[in-house]
């Protein structure tokens, strides 16, 4: 908030910590409450340095909360101002800061008030004096401490009398007090211009033609970069080749002069392009990644993004921070939009950044390099992610799994789109069948074969070699599909029936009870016997022994260890399977007694009930598996269902391949045909800002509002007031002493807390919060005691760290004196609640990602849907709103169906993943109402109970009573809240 003018009537002068606050101390000096005046001013009257020390420092604080301590100036004046001790003298600089410097205002109207000028206080001509006698101060660290200072002070009658030390300053022949006077004089010259120094920007012309140190020529180029724009274009031009020489700092000066120049005057490109190019080579990451953004702003030409996108690749493989690398993929993708034909001269340079540890920038290279693959460099991506999928193999690390996982969809994605390498991409993934990502391979594999016929042969008889290789049942499920569809002529399907045969062995597949009663009495034994050591002594030795392995089924197969294990449903697949290859076969004798006698195995298994994870799977592949019998048994069976078994699964596969091709690139379309601008963005008119040739900006994107609104995280979004007004909470009631409003600004891993508060007495208060918390949070800045004037306002302002999405409270309590009879008292403050849904954001992933997560995490709530809505989509619809949470089941809302499941998605700004599953039905006895079950999993148990909470507020809220809950979620405010 800006400083307010001084009340009428008021003795002292009133400092304006506002406009000089700039540092902090530590919040320990006022425990136990602050010394007085008279306190403070005996201290600071020790001989010892410390006490003095202390006592300025209880003087800075005092300051800053209002308090303007009229008596200590002239004692520090006295007692302080010539002392010897450096941190002393660091802490008077603090001091000068803050201290009133005018003479309070006569009391008058407000007209001549603002009239007349305040004058300087007296003593400030004492001031001035020690000020520069360390000017002159033969040690070059009190100088260059003192120029420091000066850089903060805004008042012409101080800075005024010391201009002629400062420029003397100029000349030192330490470097460190030669680059601070440089800054001094450009902040006196930007704040007074030639009323101070009238020969500013000559001064600085000769001292940067002078100067050698790198920071001192730094600061003087940033004057004259400010002031004189046209002497520091001369001086460039003038040492074009030694640029490089002058250190990062005077080169990043360089491109923020270019492109400040080039936005007036486009016309100006060509004074800059040597420079910009020599700075792309620069040993500075930070140099050449600037120069390479301003090259790509300035000119849109072939040779410019050519060389912008090399120095982008450059620094993606040398940079080993993250984030570094995750802007640089940022900058590639958005050169890929207008310039993807230049990016695909360094598509392989981009592709080296795929070995990185993080798995996020490895999605991110192979997004953009994907979307760059053309048919002239689809073989050397091809080759590379084949080499990388080979070294993944042996590789221990983290990210391990999901890293296969994308390299086999991105293999996937280059094969469908170019056939010409579709074969060698099968006959490597084929060797991961049986690995870690073997669903993803399989799923891969079954594409390819419905799109090249002409690799079916050879992938079929890959595929019936690795059947001994696959250790999952839902692989193996996948490839029996596979086999039983597309081996169609005699002897591939002969081929098939037996390998698959002999996989299964004979029937049956029920281990027997006998079997399991012998092996609950193999249990191990343990035997204890004494024994006598090489010393003499006795000893109990304990002999722990296991009986041997049954190896009846540990030397079969993995197809008939997965069957006797129970898997109901991949029962049912293999006789599907099997059904299919006879009926192709034309139902030989030999083939249809061996099938039946392995599907009346099946049919054993699906009725022990073994598999209790696939209870629901066991009447349907009972039924499928009868059906199988029937179709091998029973000629008029095998006439009608034949076409359907043989021929329909094909058909039905290549439509849903065509369909989720046309999905993609309807998706990709839409992408493409984004929201360029919104109606009431600001409208830059570059020809109205000036310039000569202003009108000739045609290829410049140099925007400092959008750039604004990008770096605040707010692009494109204008409701900032009223989600302002939702984060606005009471906190005291009407009637206390003093009201107070907090509102929460939260921005990912921080929140900032404005406390509005108003005095409703008629005598000033000194006010003080004491903040506390429950949860992940942690109070980074403390609120500052303020002292608020009869019926006045003022804003107190706390900075809070949060590590993670849990459920948090702030609460604590405001603490005041009456400054006039010193009367004390307390009033205890709401509590705010932390809203989940500030951090939790929409996100996707993939089915098996989901599934795999589901597995994996340890944390589940289970909330019962207890709702007054009776229509299942527009329930679904209201829990995906108020969770923030993304869909990933495709919903089909036509047709009627008495019950819904759906599965949601989301990540926090932490990082952490939330899982929902939604499973609700329709009663048709019960008025239609809604019952079920809403699980949540996350890997932490903060995040499901937070989002328990919330959905079991949300549930029941249906359109019409919005406005309701809005009103529940505030906190009610307690009149009269704990005041003393």
């Amino acid at each position: 908030p800006l400083p307010r003018p001084p009340e009428e009537g008021m003795s002292q002068a009133v400092n304006s910590n506002d406009d000089y606050c700039s540092f902090t101390l530590p919040s320990d000096l006022s425990q136990g409450g602050l010394p007085s005046e008279a306190d403070i001013c005996k201290d600071l009257e020790s001989p010892n340095a410390a006490t003095k020390r202390s006592a300025l420092k209880a003087a800075i604080m005092a300051m800053l909360g209002g308090e303007a301590l009229p008596r200590v100036l002239m004692q520090v004046i006295r007692f302080c101002i010539n002392t010897p001790d450096h941190q002393l003298k660091k802490l008077m600089m603090l001091y000068w800061e803050v201290v009133p410097k005018y003479q309070p205002s006569p009391s008058a109207s407000s007209s001549s008030r603002s009239a007349k000028k305040p004058a300087l206080l007296p003593e400030m001509i004492l001031v001035c004096n020690a000020l520069m006698n360390d000017l002159n101060h033969p040690n070059e660290y009190v100088r260059g401490s003192m120029l420091r200072f000066l850089c903060k002070i805004k008042d012409e009658e101080i800075l005024g009398p010391l201009m002629a030390s400062v420029k003397q300053c100029l000349e030192h022949r330490h470097s460190y007090v030669r680059k601070n006077a440089a800054l001094c004089v450009f902040h006196c010259f930007r704040l007074f211009g030639t009323k101070l120094i009238p020969d500013g920007a000559e001064l600085m012309e000769r001292f940067i033609l002078a100067e050698t140190d790198m920071c001192a020529r730094r600061n003087a180029f940033l004057m004259l970069f400010n002031s004189a724009e046209d002497i520091a274009i001369e001086f460039i031009s003038q040492n074009v080749d030694d640029i490089m020489k002058f250190g990062e700092g005077f080169a990043l000066l360089v491109l923020e002069l270019t492109r400040n120049v080039c936005r007036r005057d486009p016309s100006s490109k060509s004074r800059f392009v040597r420079v910009l190019f020599q700075m792309l080579s620069s040993s500075s990451a930070s140099v050449s990644y600037e120069a390479a953004w301003t090259l790509v702003s300035l000119s849109s030409s072939p040779t410019a993004v050519r060389a912008a996108a090399q120095t982008y690749s450059n620094l993606l493989t040398t940079q080993a921070d993250n984030n570094v690398k995750l802007i640089i993929l940022e900058r590639l993708e958005d050169l890929k939009k207008k310039h993807s034909k230049v990016l695909q001269e360094v598509l392989m340079d981009v592709l080296r950044a795929i070995s990185s540890p993080n798995p996020d920038i490895c999605s991110k290279v192979l997004d953009i390099s994907l979307s760059l693959v053309t048919s002239r460099n689809v073989e050397e991506v091809v080759t590379a992610l084949k080499r990388e999928l080979l070294k993944s193999r042996d590789s221990d690390m983290d990210k391990n799994a999901p890293y296969r996982a994308m390299l086999v969809a991105a293999l996937h994605s280059c094969s469908s789109r170019f056939p010409e390498v579709a074969e060698g991409v099968v006959s490597t993934l084929m060797d991961e069948v049986g690995g870690e990502g073997g669903l993803k391979v399989v799923v891969f594999v079954r594409a390819i074969v419905e799109q090249y016929p002409d690799l079916r042969s050879g992938v079929l008889s890959t595929l019936l070699s690795s059947l001994s290789d696959v250790a999952k049942p839902d692989v193996m499920a996948v490839t029996m599909w596979i086999l039983g569809e597309y081996c169609v002529d005699d002897e591939a399907a002969r081929e098939a029936f037996d390998a698959i045969t002999q996989q299964l062995g004979e029937p049956s597949f029920v281990v027997k009870e006998e079997a399991k009663e012998e092996k609950k009495d193999e249990e191990p034994t343990v035997t204890t016997k004494n024994v006598v050591l090489a010393d003499g002594t006795y000893a109990t030795q304990t002999v722990y022994s296991e009986p041997p392995q049954a190896s009846a089924e540990a030397s079969s197969s993995p197809l008939r260890g997965m069957v006797v294990s129970g898997d109901v449903f991949l029962c049912g697949v293999c006789a599907s399977t099997l059904t299919k290859l006879c009926l192709r076969l034309g139902r030989p004798k030999a083939c249809v007694v061996r099938c039946v006698r392995l599907l009346c195995g099946f049919a054993g298994v699906a009725e022990a009930g073994v598999g209790g994870s696939q209870k629901t799977a066991k009447v349907d592949s009972h039924d499928r598996i009868g059906l199988c019998a029937r179709m091998l048994l029973d000629d008029r069976t095998s006439e009608m269902l034949r076409e359907t078994w043989t021929d329909k699964g094909k058909v039905t596969f290549s439509q849903l391949l065509r369909e989720m091709r046309e999905k993609a690139a309807l998706a990709s379309k839409e992408g493409e045909e984004g929201i360029v601008s919104q109606a009431d963005d600001l409208i830059h008119i570059r020809q109205l800002k000036g310039g000569p040739a202003a009108g000739a900006a045609g290829d410049i994107d140099l925007d400092d509002g959008s750039d604004l609104l990008r770096a605040t995280g707010r692009e494109g979004d204008g409701s900032d007031y009223a989600e302002g007004l939702r984060h606005t909470y009471q906190l005291t009631g009407f009637s206390d002493s003093v009201y107070s409003e907090a509102s929460l600004i939260v921005n990912d891993y921080d929140i900032k807390l404005e406390l509005l508060m108003i005095n409703r007495t008629p005598d000033a208060l000194s006010i003080n919060v004491e903040l506390s918390t429950i949860g992940d949070l942690k109070i980074v800045e403390r609120p500052q005691a303020r002292v608020v004037g009869p019926l006045d306002q003022a804003v107190i302002k706390a900075s809070i760290k949060v590590s993670s999405t849990e459920t948090g409270r702030i609460f604590g309590t405001i603490v005041y004196e009456n400054t006039s009879n010193g009367k004390k008292g307390y009033i205890n403050l709401n509590d705010l609640h932390l809203d989940i849904m500030d951090y939790i954001k929409p996100a996707t992933c993939t089915d098996e990602v989901f599934r795999s997560f589901w597995a994996e995490f340890e944390w589940e709530n289970k909330v019962a849907v207890s709702t007054s809505i009776l229509d299942l989509h527009q329930f679904l619809d209201h829990i995906v709103a108020k969770t923030n949470m993304n869909c990933l089941t495709p919903v089909q809302r036509s047709g009627k169906s008495n019950f819904l499941a759906a599965n949601l998605y989301a990540r926090s700004v932490f990082g952490e993943d939330a899982l929902v599953n939604v499973s609700v039905e329709k009663k048709s006895d019960a008025g239609g109402k809604l019952t079920g079950y809403i699980r949540i999993r996350s890997k932490t148990q903060g995040i499901a109970l937070s989002l328990g909470d919330r959905i079991n507020m949300v549930q029941r809220k249906i359109e019409d009573e919005e406005g309701k809950e809005g009103k529940e979620e505030k906190v009610e405010p307690v009149a009269n809240g704990g005041k003393q």
